[in-house]
């Protein structure tokens, strides 16, 4: 069987290579979070595209290197001259200090040659090249999975060349909050490209949620928590996780040889519990406030100095930027320091290590690990704890891990979580995990080690690829359209010759004054009719030839208020409620109630109950409830209070829900349904009342400010959905199937659907605010009474 074709695009290769000689290379595994997650994708056949590490200028050597890494299923990248401005300096001197909430450098001084904007053209240069090599071994049906912000304007170069080609990026990083990202000068390009994407992925909700306030904050895009629309394209966004390939750690500490450095490494460390830390040396990974908490803990622990040992393995990255050996020497002066008012001649308490170890001495540390350290000020999602957990020998290590890494939402439930910038709370923290009892080690791994397992890095991949090809087979997302000006002289003309009109209306935005701030989703402002329109109103009730009906979000109790004096229909709460002037309102369950949100809110419930042991979440027809009272107390309400955040920003911000809190509880339910839904129960009732009808319904004019979940009303009566012969939209509503063909027969040109105040939407028309309206309903009087 012929695996499917898969080419993973980063900045750099799994290897690093060096060359031995003129045709001659040798080559070393590159560490990172990024390269232990993908070895886990063996169901593709992959193809590795990225920079090797290494400068080639020769063909020899470029040819030699190319042939090699061929065989490891690498593609090699070549930037050359770009790659000083382009890697140390668009990527790591711009990009990176913004989305780690480290804000827009200052522009070189010393060189009038290295500005934001040369910086910038050679990222848009670097990515063409990585586009040419993409194109150069792109094959039909291949996927092409983009890897973090060294490559966002990849994707756009991509579906400008071929756009069937099925593309996904994912950022293995932070995305900052929109207030961060709004200093970047290129802002607006970089996420354009994004969005050309089929798939945009992210760690967690918090940065998917950034991202998304950001396109419509800077592009003026629409979007929900799990669609972006930006230029007519609609962009999927999701939450995935990321995790590590866990057997192979597991089985790693079962060697011989990794057995015989933890007895070795045990000895040189002369029965001292020891704290360790595994970080690239980076400004973001808190290894600076690592020590000042470590130097804390030993100022209050008397007790404890010289029966600890801190072991701080900081793999170098970035040396060619200024700011790391700033970081490098600050490590440097506060380790000389503590060593030197802690330490002795035979033991000092802190190691730290400018050099990455070997796997096996990497596995076997982990294993005999007291304490795992994280300190990540922000963080991705930090694989480290995820490789600690998955080593732990017979007697179990605590992980304190810092509520800035994107861990902390997936480990936290069985980890000691700190803020790094605490730093009396993390040297408290250091305490507590020593001192901790092995029954709670052991409870906490448990915990912890269940869910590395079964998120693995293959699950990750898997669940990615899933969405892609989820979204990339299914007809691509609807838009909306561009409506047109009302022409009010054939509304008016088309009203005068119908036979038996139905005129719908929104209230909030289009019978209500105009709303300056634009504010559509609370309609607890200004609900008060226009004044004028009362007795308009009353005029257009009282033809026996027209039906108006007011649907709206609104309760029961507004409407009456508004409209008890009218002989029309009134639909409160989206139709959940009905009633006509002369009878008591009702309550329908419409068949088609729109749940959309219940897979939104299911997906945000599973996140925390998989990450909080002991919650549990309960799924009706209308609701969904999360409840935690076997969870521990303070975590549980922790996690509900992230929950919530999660839950308005994400599924349910344009959902007709409510959230209720409880003691140990969060509940969503419905409220209401859209209205294209609650037309179908209008309409069967309005027939149940009317049974004498003779004549169809030949004219609707439906006029509103309505949300997007809405809009359906707006394409329930057009022409070609109009014929019900088939298939009964009141069916379940008391209405006879054959009564369906006889109640709406309207023609295309006495159809008018009219939005207020948008020019995307799916109807057909628009008019600029409720003003137009009254002017509009003051001619169909005049007309009426002509």
């Amino acid at each position: 069987m012929v695996r499917p074709r898969l080419l993973v695009v980063s900045m750099a290769l799994p290897v690093t290579a060096n060359r031995t000689g003129e045709e001659a290379w040798s080559f070393t595994m590159s560490p990172g979070g990024l390269v232990s997650a993908l070895l886990g994708l063996k169901e593709f056949e992959t193809k590795w595209i990225g920079w090797p590490g290494v400068d080639v200028y020769d063909a020899v050597g470029k040819k030699a290197l190319s042939i090699a890494l061929a065989e490891k299923g690498c593609i090699p990248v070549f930037l050359e001259e770009v790659c000083d401005q382009y890697y140390n300096g668009y990527c790591n001197n711009i990009l990176w200090p913004i989305f780690h909430y480290l804000g827009t450098p200052p522009e070189y001084r010393n060189d009038a040659t290295i500005t934001y904007q040369s910086q910038y053209d050679a990222y848009k240069k670097a990515n063409r090249i990585f586009f040419d090599v993409v194109k150069e071994h792109y094959q039909e049906g291949d996927v092409v999975w983009c890897h973090d912000y060294h490559v966002m304007l990849l994707p756009q170069y991509l579906k400008e060349y071929n756009n069937k080609m099925k593309v996904g990026w994912f950022l293995h990083t932070p995305f900052p909050s929109p207030d961060m990202y709004k200093t970047l000068p290129s802002r607006s390009e970089l996420l354009r490209s994004v969005l050309t994407a089929d798939l945009v992925g992210f760690h967690t909700y918090d940065f998917a949620r950034h991202f998304v306030n950001a396109c419509m904050c800077i592009l003026g895009a629409e979007a929900t928590s799990e669609v972006i629309v930006n230029q007519d394209k609609a962009t999927r966004v999701a939450v995935f996780p990321i995790g590590i390939e866990p057997e192979r750690f597991i089985n790693t500490s079962k060697l011989s040889e990794v057995t015989e450095y933890m007895k070795k490494f045990k000895s040189d460390f002369g029965g001292r519990k020891l704290i360790l830390g595994v970080d690239r040396l980076d400004t973001i990974k808190g290894i600076p406030h690592k020590y000042q908490a470590f130097e804390k803990f030993l100022e209050e622990n008397e007790d404890m100095r010289g029966k600890v040992l801190l072991l701080q393995i900081a793999v170098p990255t970035r040396n060619g930027i200024g700011e790391y050996q700033k970081i490098k020497d600050q490590c440097h002066g506060l380790v000389g320091r503590i060593n030197g008012r802690f330490g002795s001649i035979s033991s000092v308490p802190i190691i730290h290590l400018d050099c990455s170890i070997h796997f096996h001495q990497l596995c076997a540390l982990y294993a005999i690990t007291d304490v795992l350290l994280v300190t990540s000020l922000r963080d991705g999602m930090n694989l480290v704890s995820s490789e600690f957990v998955a080593c732990q020998n017979a007697e179990k290590g605590v992980l304190v891990l810092s509520e800035f890494a994107g861990a902390g939402q997936s480990l936290g439930a069985g980890a000691l979580l700190v803020n790094p910038w605490n730093i009396k709370e993390v040297s408290n923290a250091i305490g507590e995990a020593l001192r901790m009892s092995p029954e709670e080690k052991e409870r906490k791994h448990q915990i912890n080690f269940q869910y590395v397992k079964t998120h693995s890095t293959q699950q990750w991949a898997d669940d990615f690829m899933n969405k892609l090809n989820e979204v990339t087979s299914k007809p691509e997302l609807g838009t909306g359209k561009v409506p047109y000006e009302l022409p009010q002289h054939d509304v008016v003309q088309r009203y005068s010759k119908s036979e038996n009109r139905l005129l719908i209306f929104g209230f909030y935005g289009t019978l209500t004054k105009p709303n300056k701030s634009q504010e559509r989703r609370d309609e607890g402002i200004n609900l008060e009719l226009q004044p004028q329109l009362k007795e308009r109103l009353k005029t257009l009730c009282s033809d026996p030839k027209t039906t108006v009906v007011v649907l709206s979000r609104s309760d029961k109790s507004i409407l009456d208020q508004n409209f008890g004096e009218h002989d029309m229909w009134l639909a409160a709460e989206n139709g959940m409620f009905l009633r006509h002037a002369a009878g008591e309102w009702v309550t329908k369950m419409p068949e088609n109630m729109n749940l959309e949100w219940i897979d939104g809110v299911k997906q945000v419930f599973k996140y925390f109950t998989e990450r909080t042991p002991g919650s549990y979440f309960q799924t009706s027809e209308t609701s969904v409830v999360w409840n935690y009272q076997y969870a521990d107390a303070e975590f549980g309400r922790a996690q509900a209070r992230d929950m919530l955040q999660h839950l308005w920003a994400g599924p349910i911000s344009n959902a007709s829900v409510d959230v209720v809190q409880g003691r140990y509880s969060v509940e969503v339910h419905t409220v209401g349904v859209t209205k294209g839904s609650a037309m179908e129960h209008i309409l069967g009732e309005i027939v149940l009342q009317n049974t004498s009808i003779t004549t169809p319904i030949d004219y609707v004019l439906c006029i509103g400010n309505f949300l997007g979940k809405d809009e359906d009303v707006y394409t329930f009566f057009e022409p070609e959905l109009t014929d019900k012969t088939k298939s009964s939209p009141y069916h379940g509503s008391g209405c006879p199937k054959k009564v369906s063909s006889t109640v709406v027969d309207v023609k295309e040109e006495n159809y008018f659907s009219v939005a207020i105040g948008t020019t995307h939407t799916k109807a057909s028309y628009f008019l600029d605010s409720s003003d137009d309206v009254v002017e509009l309903i003051n001619k169909l009087c005049t007309d009426e009474n002509a």
